[in-house]
Formats: C-alpha cells, structure tokens, sequence
C-alpha cells in the first residue's frame, strides 16, 4: 500500500516497539518493595495506570510540567488508594521509578524481527514524546538503538506530538518529505492525528484494544507492518 511511495519509517518508542507497562510494572514491584511500600502491586496497577495516561495527557498538551507530571501521578494515586505517603518518599519513587525504568527490556512481539525486515528497505526514525535522558537507555539496553538513524524526542523539539512542529522537525532532520514518510504509533491522537495533520502517512498499532476507524490502516501485531511496507 505504502511501499512505493514511503523512504522513511517514523516510530514512537513506548507502548508501539517497547512495552511500556511491562517495564514500568516491574519497575514498581522492585521500588515499592525496596521503599517498604505495603501495597499489592494489581492494586497500585489499576488506579496507577489510568492516572498515568490522564497526567500524561496534561503534559502533552502543555498544562503540566516534567516535575509536576511525575510528581503528581504518584500523589493522585496514593491519595485515591488511602495510603499515607509524605513528599519526600514521593519524590524518591519519581526518582527511583526513572533510575530503574529503562534496566528493563521487554519489547513487543515481532519488534526485532519487523525492524530486520525495514531496516534494508528503508531509513528508520522514532519519534518520542518520552524524556531525553531515559529514551536512549530504553533503546540501548534493548538492542534496537542501532535500527535507527535519528531519534527525535520532545524535549529536542520543545513540544510534544502531536504539535506539528516535532514532525517537522523530525522531518527536516531526516531531510524527507512528509509525503515519502509514514508514522507507526500507539496514540490516535499524538501519533495518527498528528502526523497525519503533518502530512505523513500513518499506521495505527493498536496496542490499547480501541474501537476499528478509517482515519489509516490498524494493526494488532507488528508484523501486520510487511502488509502495507
């Protein structure tokens, strides 16, 4: 579908290649029990996890700030599950969750293999609304860092996908046209929406089992990717 027209493959990086809430369950289990934190990890999970896409939905769209992001998903958390958690152990927690995040490794499914298959065919990118300094480690300690020939994070940008100004700069960086490239994302809105709006085609890997649409092509495994690349 794409295959002659696209040079460059755009990717976002957690919850598309790396999994994200893998990783980040198994960085809570170690920190809470190295912190003497008397909570079942299920439990911290279910309310952690929605709070963690609201606030990250704030930052995204600029109302928050990195420190107020990671200070406050953990407030918010404790606060509903009743747990009494003074500032400076919440501080801690931010600290050691963004220490041990990126020590784990845990891809998706078929993530080494679809970058083998790319990799010849055309030139790989990601773009990241994640944070410098914890991206590279993610992409290092999993193997798959060198698949990629730039990795534009938001941070670079001084915006978050899907304000256009990341794709063009992600664009400029890799000097390809929106039209010869395509975005591989999670996210209908920060990864679809945004690149689209940039003029890039897009995939959508359904990793958060939302509804079917027509605004691209779905895909519930990445290897679904060699259908259309």
């Amino acid at each position: 579908m794409f295959k002659e027209l696209v040079t460059d493959v755009f990717f976002d990086l957690d919850h598309t290649l790396w999994d994200f809430e893998k990783n980040s369950a198994l960085t809570f289990e170690k920190i809470l029990v190295k912190n003497q934190i008397d909570i079942p990890l299920n439990e911290f999970l279910e309310v952690y996890i929605p709070a963690n896409f609201q606030f990250w939905k704030l930052y995204r769209e600029e109302k928050i700030t990195k420190e107020e992001l990671r200070y406050q998903r953990l407030r918010s958390v404790f606060d509903q599950l009743g747990l009494v958690v003074s500032d400076n152990m919440i501080d801690r927690l931010a600290e050691e969750y963004i220490l041990y995040l990126s020590s784990y490794n845990h891809l998706f499914q078929g993530t080494v293999e679809i970058l083998q298959y790319l990799k010849p065919k055309y030139k790989l990118h990601i773009i990241t609304n994640g944070f410098q300094e914890i991206q590279d480690k993610k992409m290092r300690n999993a193997g798959i860092y060198n698949y990629f020939e730039h990795i534009i994070n938001s941070e670079m940008a001084g915006v978050k996908k899907p304000n256009p100004i990341i794709f063009k700069l992600a664009l400029d960086t890799a000097s390809v046209s929106p039209e010869k490239s395509i975005m591989i994302g999670d996210s209908l809105e920060a990864d679809i929406h945004g690149a689209q709006r940039s003029g890039l085609h897009a995939i959508h890997f359904n990793t958060h089992n939302e509804k079917p649409h027509n605004f691209c092509p779905m895909i519930q495994h990445l290897g679904e990717i060699k259908t259309y690349l």
